[in-house]
C-alpha cells in the first residue's frame, strides 16, 4: 500500500506564525501556536490594560468577557448562557468535578484512554469525598460500536454517578463516539463529563448536539486563540449547582459569572480569542481542517514505514478531520512516562523536531499533529533520522 499524498500547502499560513523556522513544530496538540495577529491584538489590550488598570478592570470588562464568550460559544455550537470562560480544560473538568456532589457510594468511570491531569483530579476528588474511581479498559482497535458497548457494559446503576470520557483522547489520538455514549448513560441515569481538550477548531460536531452534562474545551489549541482560553459548557439542570475553584466578587452573579471572574486575572487571551476563530475562518474552516487530518496522515505513514511498521498496524483515530495520528515504537522504548519524556527532549535535541512522546498500555507511542503551518518534507527529514537515533538508546 502506497503512501497516501501529502495535502496541497494553504498559501501563505506558514508566514501567518511567529514559530522558529529551524524546528519542525510537529505537535501542535500539546500547547497550540497563536498566530501573529491574534499575538498582536492580546498585545494592544495589555497596553490598554497597563495605560489604566483601574479603568480597564472595572469600567466595562465583565461585559466585553461576556460578548467574547457569545462569540466563542456561537462558533462551538454551544448555548452562551451555559458557557464559562476559563484557563484550560483541565480546570473546567475540577470545576465540574467538585459541583457533582460525590458520596461514598458513588462510582466515577473512566477509561484507560484519558488524559493523565484529568485522572488526578478524578482522584483527588474521589479521595475527598469517598467516591470510588474506576477505569474501562478500551482496546485500542475497538469500534465506536464496540467502545459504546465497553461503556454500556461498565455502568453499575446506584453506584455509577459520572462518566468522564475524552472526545479526542491525547495519548493515543483516537475519537470517541462521546454522543453515543451520552446517550446509554442517560438511559441509567448517569452523568457525563466530555473532555474535549482537542475538539475546538478541530472537530465538527457541535457542543448542543452532544448533549452531556458538562463539556470541557480549550480554544488554545486547534482554535487559534492564545493560550490559557478554554470553555466550560454546563447542561441547564447544574448551572445553579456550579461553584467556581475560587470565590470571587461576581459569586452572586451566578453561573457563568461566579466561575469566570478570578479578580486580578490577565483576560486578554479571552478578549482576543474571537481574532483567532477570524483567522481559522478566514483560511477556511473546513479546508484546514482536511489539511490538517490529511497532513498528519500522511506523517503517520511515511514515519511508520521509516520504523518498519506495517500500514495495518497504524491505528486509523477514526474521523476525517482528526489532525493527530500516532505511531507504535520499538518495544521497550518509551515504556514509561520517564522515558517518554526523555525520548521527546533527544529528538527535539537532536533532530530539531517537536513531537509528542507517549506511554500506553505498557508501550511507547510517537504522536504527530498536522497543522497549516507544516510541510511534508519536515515529516520526510523525521522519517530518515528518527530509526537511526532510535538505535543509539
Amino acid at each position: 500500500m502506497s503512501v497516501p499524498l501529502p495535502p496541497e500547502p494553504i498559501p501563505g499560513a506558514r508566514l501567518l506564525f511567529s514559530l522558529d523556522p529551524a524546528v519542525s513544530h510537529l505537535n501542535h496538540g500539546s500547547f497550540g501556536a497563536v498566530p501573529i495577529t491574534v499575538q498582536r491584538a492580546q498585545q494592544r489590550l495589555r497596553d490598554e490594560m497597563e495605560a489604566d488598570p483601574l479603568r480597564f478592570f472595572t469600567q466595562g470588562l465583565v461585559d466585553r468577557i461576556t460578548h467574547a464568550r457569545r462569540h466563542l460559544a456561537g462558533f462551538l455550537g454551544a448555548d452562551p448562557d451555559g458557557t464559562a470562560l476559563t484557563v484550560n480544560a483541565t480546570t473546567g473538568v475540577a470545576v465540574a468535578l467538585q459541583s457533582v456532589g460525590l458520596r461514598p457510594d458513588d462510582e466515577v468511570l473512566t477509561t484507560d484512554h484519558g488524559y493523565g491531569a484529568v485522572d488526578f483530579a478524578i482522584r483527588r476528588e474521589c479521595h475527598r469525598t469517598g467516591a470510588t474511581h474506576r477505569v474501562l479498559r478500551v482496546p485500542l482497535s475497538a469500534t465506536a460500536e464496540e467502545i459504546v458497548q465497553i461503556v454500556r457494559s461498565g455502568l453499575r446503576p446506584g453506584r455509577t454517578r459520572l462518566v468522564v470520557v475524552d472526545q479526542l483522547t491525547s495519548a493515543t489520538a483516537r475519537l470517541f463516539p462521546v454522543a453515543a455514549i451520552v446517550g446509554v448513560a442517560r438511559e441509567h441515569g448517569v452523568s457525563v463529563l466530555v473532555d474535549a481538550a482537542h475538539a475546538p477548531g478541530m472537530l465538527p460536531a457541535t457542543v448542543q448536539s452532544i448533549g452531556a452534562d458538562f463539556w470541557v474545551g480549550n480554544l488554545h489549541k486547534w482554535g487559534y486563540a492564545p493560550r490559557g482560553t478554554a470553555v466550560l459548557v454546563v447542561a441547564p439542570p447544574w448551572r445553579e449547582r456550579v461553584e467556581p475553584l475560587v470565590v470571587s466578587w461576581e459569586q452572586e452573579a451566578g453561573f457563568p459569572g461566579r466561575v469566570e471572574w478570578q479578580a486580578t486575572a490577565d483576560y486578554t487571551g479571552w478578549l482576543s480569542a474571537p481574532v483567532g476563530l477570524y483567522v481559522l475562518r478566514t483560511l477556511g474552516v473546513d479546508r484546514v481542517r482536511a489539511h490538517n487530518a490529511a497532513l498528519a496522515a500522511y506523517g503517520q505513514r511515511v514515519v511508520g514505514d521509516a520504523l518498519g511498521v506495517p500500514p495495518a498496524d497504524l491505528p486509523d483515530p477514526g474521523g476525517p478531520t482528526v489532525a493527530m495520528r500516532i505511531i507504535p515504537l520499538p518495544a521497550g522504548l518509551a515504556t514509561t512516562m520517564d522515558g517518554a519524556r526523555a525520548l521527546r527532549a533527544r529528538i527535539a535535541e537532536r533532530l530539531a523536531a517537536q513531537v509528542a512522546v507517549n506511554s500506553w498500555d505498557g508501550r511507547g507511542w510517537l504522536r504527530l499533529c498536522g497543522q497549516v503551518y507544516n510541510s511534508p518534507d519536515e515529516y520526510d527529514r523525521l522519517a530518515v533520522h528518527l530509526p537511526t537515533l532510535l538505535d543509539q538508546r
